[in-house]
């Protein structure tokens, strides 16, 4: 039995264009029709399933954003894409807000275009929400109303290339709903390269971002491929993007308007192709309104909104989500697994939860690190909230002091491994050692070693320690 051939409707008024477009798409083994008209192509319509739809916005009979409308609320299985004349990124906004699945900048790029039309053919097709051993079943635990409406709201999301910006208090899941929607869409064969941008030093955010080439400054011994080349083909998750600085706010920019990135020291732009979904727990229009946050990016950005509840607003998924946790940490462990008393369960249901999801885990872990009976009792929850963090020790330490020493070089010699390695190495002995005396709980780790624990969860990604801890 052969396979279908892909049908698109390619709707524009310039016919030397539109017999490039057919032609390329020919090439693919796409058929196509032909509308010089929004008139003509809403008859098409009536009459043909098309698989995709692509549309200039400037039409002798309307504006294309009116078809954009139209096949969103009357046609959803079918992704449409739009023309629009090289930097009218304020115009190319507006067409993702209103539905379209994409854009494409005019002079055509047939490479671009090519591109374009694979990614819409292969949108993942409908799906029902209440299958149970779906992703967003998994990954969003809970049967409060907010997940419910999320879960609803995915359909729509996975099936645009439109970028996404998700608002939540720190704990919240930002990151588990972007790698969820990494998952469901159809990038989900390419990588998702998540950012933390308040973790990485601001002298060193070029360079990370962008990557550069050897030589190109000092230290510089070999080129190195930038975070935003390595999400091409994905998904790039900027996590605290209100911490960009606002140099490096304007190159983003640059990057998601052309579709092109120039590692430093090098003369060649190099094409990526990535979703962006970026996220903040901090009021970006109020940064805006300050000047700390560029309003052109921040509209670049925020074109599909997506806001997270806080954990204390979810009800009985603080429920669902200790049980799942307890599950997690206990196989992890490999202990027996262990259940929540009724008590325990009242507890955790008046906590406020300041830090969320998040604080839950934390919560949960640490209780069962200290607990040795099989069901947690109020106790081992109380004495898992913030631990008081222990005042500063005295000049002459006691002999059971928890101070994290770093190995020392005698004065005067050098390390034999060279300084690069020999620091590399000291972090890496320093990071396991505070992990190990907590039994292993990053949160406290992070304490011990006077960091954030995001700082932490970076440094552990960089040495490539964090599917230890994993």
């Amino acid at each position: 039995m052969t396979e279908k051939q892909a049908l698109v409707l390619l709707v524009d008024d310039e016919e030397d264009l539109c017999t490039l477009m057919q032609m390329t798409l020919a090439r693919m083994g796409i058929k196509t029709h032909i509308a010089h008209s929004l008139q003509r192509a809403r008859y098409f319509f009536t009459q043909y399933q098309y698989d995709a739809c692509l549309t200039d916005l400037n039409m002798p009979d309307g504006n294309g954003l009116e078809l954009v409308e139209l096949v969103t609320r009357c046609y959803p299985n079918t992704p449409i894409a739009v023309l629009t004349a090289y930097g009218s990124m304020d115009i190319a906004v507006s067409a993702l807000k209103a539905g379209a699945f994409d854009f494409v900048s005019k002079p055509i790029n047939q490479k671009h275009l090519t591109q374009l039309l694979q990614k819409a053919l292969n949108l993942p097709k409908s799906w029902c929400p209440a299958a149970e051993d779906r992703p967003e079943n998994r990954l969003l635990i809970g049967r409060s109303e907010p997940i419910q409406q999320l879960r609803a709201d995915l359909n729509k999301i996975v099936r645009s290339q439109a970028p996404v910006f998700i608002t939540g208090e720190s704990g919240s899941g930002k990151e588990v709903v972007a790698r969820l929607i990494h998952q469901l869409s159809n990038r989900n064969q390419g990588p998702f390269i998540a950012i933390n941008c308040g973790a990485i030093p601001a002298e060193l955010m070029e360079s990370e971002l962008f990557g550069y080439k050897k030589g190109s400054f000092s230290g510089a011994a070999q080129d190195k491929q930038g975070l935003i080349q390595a999400a091409n083909g994905g998904s790039l998750f900027l996590d605290e993007i209100a911490e960009l600085p606002l140099n490096m706010q304007v190159k983003l920019l640059r990057v998601l308007q052309d579709k092109q990135v120039r590692p430093l020291g090098s003369d060649q732009e190099i094409d990526v192709d990535f979703r962006i979904i970026s996220a903040s727990h901090q009021n970006l229009t109020s940064l805006v309104q300050q000047g700390k946050f560029r309003q052109d990016l921040f509209f670049r950005l925020h074109v599909i909104d997506v806001v997270l509840p806080p954990l204390r607003e979810r009800g009985q998924d603080i429920l669902l989500l200790a049980d799942h946790f307890i599950q997690q940490v206990c196989d992890e462990w490999d202990l027996p697994v262990k259940s929540l008393s009724k008590a325990a369960q009242q507890f955790l249901l008046q906590q406020h939860f300041p830090g969320n999801v998040r604080e839950l885990r934390n919560m949960v872990e640490r209780a069962i690190a200290f607990c040795d009976e099989t069901e947690l009792q109020v106790e081992d929850l109380q004495n898992s909230i913030s631990p008081p963090l222990q005042p500063a020790a005295p000049q002459q330490e006691s002999a059971s002091a928890t101070t994290i020493h770093a190995p020392g070089v005698l004065y005067g010699q050098l390390p034999a491994e060279g300084l690069e390695h020999y620091l590399e190495r000291i972090e890496k002995e320093l990071l396991l050692k505070a992990l190990d005396m907590t039994h292993w709980n990053r949160t406290l780790a992070a304490k011990k070693l006077g960091m954030s624990f995001r700082s932490l969860r970076y440094r552990l990604k960089k040495l490539g320690l964090d599917s230890e801890v994993e």
